[in-house]
């Protein structure tokens, strides 16, 4: 299964095209912006699937990140996925930030609670099983909130959010990996829609201090 994977979650735009069977990127194009994804991002596709020498209609699905994130950088990547899929005639699914966060410490014989940096003493969170397997809806929660949460289910905090229960300064940067996008995308139900998540609701304050890294 090949996918076109797309983040725009945060400052970074990012695009490229992941190769299940290999669980490898076969080209990934990435670029800071801050602002401005839509204008960019179309280009971003075309110049990953030439990289890696696959037509857009050979491709099996599109997997997008649907937030916590950016407002407006959400809006786009999923506008774009959504397009490209309804003329391509293949699925395009969800993929929280949360997820991705979780995604490295999974399978360890222990639950998940993925902590993001939402600002204003709150963390975006997300509790997962430790087979990725999602325990509850994303929400934002106060920082004791967050830690009744992981004490209660004796889960490994990760992320951003984490490093703010364990009394450190929030780095405010969440690794957003292609490859991880990917990965979850492959193994999604095509249910799962591409849908925005935005925990907080419009008329919130984009995170400008929401910064990912690709690798």
């Amino acid at each position: 299964m090949r996918l076109l994977v797309i983040d725009t979650s945060g400052p970074e735009c990012a695009a490229g095209i992941y190769d299940a069977g290999t669980a490898q990127m076969l080209s990934l194009r990435s670029e800071t912006i801050g602002k401005g994804h839509a204008e960019i991002l179309p280009g971003m596709i075309e110049d990953a699937a030439k990289a890696a020498a696959t037509r857009l209609k050979t491709l099996d699905r599109i997997a997008v990140t649907v937030g916590p994130g950016s407002f407006t950088g959400i809006r786009v990547g999923v506008a774009m996925a959504r397009g490209l899929a309804l003329s391509l005639g293949i699925p395009a699914v969800g993929v929280t930030t949360l997820q991705v966060v979780a995604e490295p410490a999974l399978g360890q014989a222990t639950p998940v609670l993925a902590l993001i940096d939402a600002r204003r003493e709150e963390l975006y969170s997300q509790l997962f099983e430790a087979d990725g397997a999602s325990c509850g809806e994303p929400q934002a929660l106060r920082y004791e909130e967050a830690r009744r949460l992981a004490e209660h289910h004796g889960a490994l905090t990760v992320g951003s959010g984490a490093r703010i229960l364990d009394g450190a300064p929030s780095p405010q940067i969440d690794s957003i990996p292609l490859q991880s996008i990917g990965n979850i995308g492959a193994r999604l139900a095509l249910q799962t829609k591409a849908t925005p998540l935005y925990i907080r609701g419009a008329d919130a304050k984009p995170q400008t201090g929401f910064a990912v890294q690709h690798a």
